[in-house]
């Protein structure tokens, strides 16, 4: 990836720290909710992942790895330590006997209901701290 031959003005230097900054407040305010209710950052992330995959509500290990960015056998800890506190199921894969599908239980989408609702809360009262820097032209 090239950089931008333009070198950068004070305002673009505030934009980018303005954002990073929003960034790190939000995933500080989610490391902390989670945790309030019994759940680590990354079970969240998983049910999440579950919930939000696209066009349906389960992934497989290789696609839970994709998403959360792991290692597969990372994501394989994970998702036991997920089940063993009930918020995750281990199925037979609908199309591949050799693969399974992870999917959320009753009490993961409960958790995942009520943290979601957090988040979305909390990003709403953060839009401004989140919207995309705008680039100022240079002279």
């Amino acid at each position: 990836m090239q950089a931008d031959s333009k070198p950068l003005t004070k305002a673009d230097f505030e934009a980018l720290a303005r954002f990073r900054f929003g960034i790190r407040r939000y995933l500080r305010f989610s490391e902390q909710t989670v945790r309030g209710h019994g759940l680590t950052p990354q079970q969240y992330q998983l049910l999440l992942a579950l919930k939000g995959f696209p066009g349906r509500e389960w992934a497989t290990m290789s696609e839970v790895a994709e998403r959360l960015q792991l290692r597969h056998h990372s994501a394989g800890e994970l998702v036991n330590r997920a089940q063993s506190q009930g918020l995750v199921q281990r199925l037979p894969h609908p199309e591949d006997a050799r693969s399974v599908r992870v999917e959320l239980t009753e009490d993961g989408q409960d958790a995942l209901a009520r943290l979601s609702s957090l988040h979305r809360d909390e990003l709403r009262r953060m839009e401004e701290a989140l919207a995309l820097p705008h680039w100022s032209e240079p002279s």
